[in-house]
């Protein structure tokens, strides 16, 4: 009886000590994996305050850099026409139009065909093929701007000056913006180019964003008696349409900031005309083109006011294009 007492008494000492033993693992365990959570945490919370630090250090930069000009030439700045290095004159007024000018009429010939070729790839072609024409689509989007550039000097200025010139003069010459001499470089060149450079962007997030629209909606639709038009109206375009806005913003931001093939076919002349075919510059080229030639701390400083420039608009028209996406999205919503 006794040697029983004891053997059980053994024994659950022998428990006590594995369940004590267990629980300090599991403590430990606990442990290490709280730390770990906390690290990640931390880690991750420090790359995102990074990027925030990396674009006001990037803002405050540009500020100081372009105060020198700031100070001598105020809000006007942004409003002169004049830019002349010799004379330490100078105005953004010409390179703001030709930014913008040429973004916009870029976006306005890349976004049909971008949306179209997104349609066409999803909604017509098999899937074999498909993904066969949307690698051809993407790889446009691999090829250096240079390259684009080069192209845009040899071949296209030639075509738009020996070929598309007389065709929208005779047809549209009535029309300030097809009037005048053209030369083959000019702002109808480089917004060839730009548009050319941001359809595989556009195209790429539509696709994308219409595959999120389900199968049964595109098929209710057809049920319910609608062609193949009516149903990428109703069913594809109009739930899509967010996604479109943000391919479209993104596209944008692109075409504002393109410099070495821009810079190569606008003609970087600081001028400003309502004619296509003319010459003009664009903020990200004449940076890229007197920067390293500037021979004076002003004239430094008057790029990098000009750098300051292409900031805020980039942040405004992305900020607006985000608050269209929103507004559009709470009415689909609701």
């Amino acid at each position: 009886m006794i040697n029983e007492n004891e053997s059980f008494i053994e024994e659950s000492t022998k428990f006590n000590n594995l369940v004590d033993s267990n629980c300090t693992k599991s403590k430990v365990f606990n442990f290490s994996y709280q730390l770990q959570d906390k690290i990640n945490y931390y880690l991750i919370k420090s790359f995102a305050c990074l990027v925030i630090l990396l674009l006001i250090g990037l803002v405050a930069m540009l500020i100081y850099s372009a105060l020198p000009a700031m100070e001598e030439f105020g809000l006007g700045f942004a409003f002169g026409d004049d830019w002349n290095p010799v004379e330490d004159e100078f105005g953004a007024l010409p390179f703001l139009f030709g930014t913008l000018i040429t973004s916009f009429l870029a976006l306005m010939l890349a976004t049909p065909v971008s949306v179209g070729v997104a349609l066409f790839i999803n909604e017509v072609l098999s899937k074999k093929l498909a993904a066969v024409v949307s690698l051809f689509v993407e790889m446009i989007a691999a090829i250096p701007s240079i390259v684009f550039g080069l192209w845009g000097v040899f071949y296209l200025a030639p075509f738009v000056k020996e070929t598309l010139t007389p065709v929208l003069k005779s047809s549209l010459g009535f029309l300030p913006f097809f009037q005048g001499a053209s030369f083959g470089i000019g702002i109808l060149t480089a917004s060839l180019i730009l548009a050319l450079m941001i359809i595989p962007t556009i195209t790429s997030i539509c696709r994308i964003v219409f595959k999120t629209v389900p199968t049964l909606q595109k098929e209710a639709a057809l049920a319910l008696g609608s062609t193949r038009f009516e149903m990428i109206k109703i069913a594809l375009l109009r739930p899509s349409f967010s996604g479109i806005m943000g391919a479209i913003v993104l596209g944008l931001g692109r075409a504002l900031g393109e410099t070495m093939a821009v810079a190569m076919v606008i003609g970087n002349s600081p001028s400003i005309s309502a004619s296509l075919f003319s010459p003009a510059a664009t903020m990200a080229s004449v940076i890229a083109n007197e920067y390293t030639e500037a021979d004076s701390d002003l004239h430094l400083s008057a790029l990098c006011y000009v750098g300051f420039l292409l900031f805020i608009v980039t942040f405004t028209i992305n900020g607006l294009a985000r608050f269209i996406v929103w507004n559009q999205s709470k009415k689909v919503g609701g």
